[in-house]
């Protein structure tokens, strides 16, 4: 993700406060070199990490130590507060005209992504605001783009109005506007041009676009790679045409994104939506208080809830529970379960939302290949071998039946057969904790409870705990 980087630094200047009964200044000050550092190779603006770093400090020197908290806990929450204010504070939420149709304009510098950020936002207000959307293609300069916004809005069943590349685009927004009216669309997408804030002929264009659409909402789409520069950059569209949000795309690529911790404290416009990858749904709600807490390693189990809600029915959920703790799970449950996850999203990413497991997962090799490996194998079983496991167990020549019937190695199928002892035994495990015992911050020492119990009922025991793909 675009703050990995970020991310290890301050999580390490944090550390360093770790376990100190009390905090001098000169910890202080060590901490907000650090902090100051890690904000600069960001690529955030130094204007920004100025306020940011002496916010910080003044709260650090006069808080007082809430009940509960240490000294570097304090710290932690301190910097927590002044991060979830940087990126904006509370979530910006995006709300539709009562009645009529709603219109966004989206504009930005060439190569931000605003053409698939149109779709992505057409797509992602059908689903949760159930509107009829319509993709207005204005980019009548690069090449391509009207084909493009096309075959967007095939792939995602959402019309597109287009004029070719030979109509003025305030001509083709005029009529845009004639057409939603007759054909009853509620929620109009305009895909513009990419343009330099310098590029004066451009920016009157914009400006004439404004005047035509008279748009409700106006979106600077920003890169987050785009660093210092987006400062300069949404200053320049904000002036010039009264932006009232931004969508940051590129945000699960290896960038310092800075751009995103820039933007709202400079122009003081809110960071609407996020764009988390190449695919049409990876895209979401930009919730400040949750990227200051993945920022800073606390995980992030709101949107991990929101993923799943979203993504997974919750009969099949529960059943599938009931089967883990019961003991009776099987590889068509297996293969259920892998489904569910990759609905999702990446392994990778959502291991990042679990509290405590980044850090963890930080030198793991997550391969996403080995999901479609495990996929393959079970489809190499039969119905039988599929609903008892201990077929599979217990026979070698179905083992290798298995392997060549999947093109893998009969090591990799014993590996699965380990994968699904170990899961069962886990949830079976899971099943006998006390929720009082119970850390929220700390998966890896909830899977341990369990074993920890029954040696100290039985004086013996050995933690086998743990699932790989």
């Amino acid at each position: 993700m675009a703050f990995d980087q970020l991310s290890d630094r301050l999580q390490m200047a944090l550390r360093r406060m770790t376990g100190k009964a009390r905090l001098t200044d000169k910890d202080i000050e060590e901490m907000m070199r650090e902090v100051r550092l890690s904000l600069l190779e960001a690529d955030v603006n130094f204007k920004v990490v100025k306020s940011f770093t002496q916010e910080i400090k003044e709260k650090a020197l006069n808080e007082k130590i809430l009940k509960g908290l240490n000294p570097s806990q304090q710290v932690v929450k301190v910097v927590h507060e002044a991060l979830k204010e940087l990126l904006g504070g509370e979530t910006s939420v995006f709300s539709l005209k009562a009645q009529g149709t709603t219109t966004l304009m989206l504009t930005g510098l060439q190569g931000s992504g605003k053409t698939t950020t149109a779709g992505k936002l057409a797509q992602y207000i059908r689903k949760h605001h159930k509107v009829t959307p319509l993709l207005v293609a204005l980019d009548v300069y690069r090449p391509a783009a009207v084909e493009q916004l096309k075959t967007i809005g095939e792939q995602l069943n959402i019309d597109v109005f287009e004029k070719g590349i030979d109509s003025k685009p305030v001509d083709i927004a005029k009529e845009a506007l004639l057409y939603a009216e007759k054909n009853a669309y509620n929620f109009i997408v305009f895909d513009t041009a990419g343009r330099l804030h310098i590029d004066e002929d451009m920016m009157d264009e914009i400006k004439q676009l404004k005047a035509t659409i008279d748009p409700d909402e106006i979106f600077l789409v920003l890169d987050a790679m785009t660093g210092q520069d987006a400062v300069s950059v949404a200053d320049h569209f904000h002036q010039s045409l009264g932006i009232t949000g931004s969508i940051i795309t590129k945000l699960d690529g290896d960038t310092r994104g800075g751009a995103a911790l820039s933007l709202r404290k400079v122009t003081d416009v809110p960071i609407k939506f996020m764009g988390l990858g190449e695919k049409l749904d990876a895209f979401d709600v930009f919730h400040p208080e949750r990227m200051a807490s993945r920022i800073l390693g606390m995980g992030d189990v709101l949107t991990l809830i929101d993923k799943v809600t979203e993504n997974v029915d919750e009969d099949d959920m529960m059943n599938l529970m009931e089967k883990m703790m019961s003991g009776k799970y099987n590889y068509n449950d297996f293969l259920k379960q892998l489904k569910m996850i990759r609905r999702m999203g990446s392994l990778g990413g959502l291991m990042k939302l679990i509290p405590g497991m980044n850090k963890m997962m930080k030198n793991a090799d997550i391969d996403e290949k080995q999901l479609v490996y495990i996929e393959a194998i079970i489809r190499s079983m039969t119905h039988e071998e599929r609903k008892k496991p201990d077929l599979i167990k217990r026979s070698s020549s179905r083992r290798r039946r298995i392997a060549e019937g999947s093109g893998r190695r009969v090591s990799d199928v014993n590996k699965l057969i380990q994968n699904l002892e170990q899961q069962t035994a886990m949830f079976k495990q899971m099943s006998k904790m006390d929720p009082n015992q119970i850390d929220p911050h700390n998966p890896m020492k909830n899977m341990a409870l369990p074993q920890q119990n029954r040696k100290a009922k039985k004086g013996k025991g050995k933690n086998r705990g743990g699932f790989r793909f």
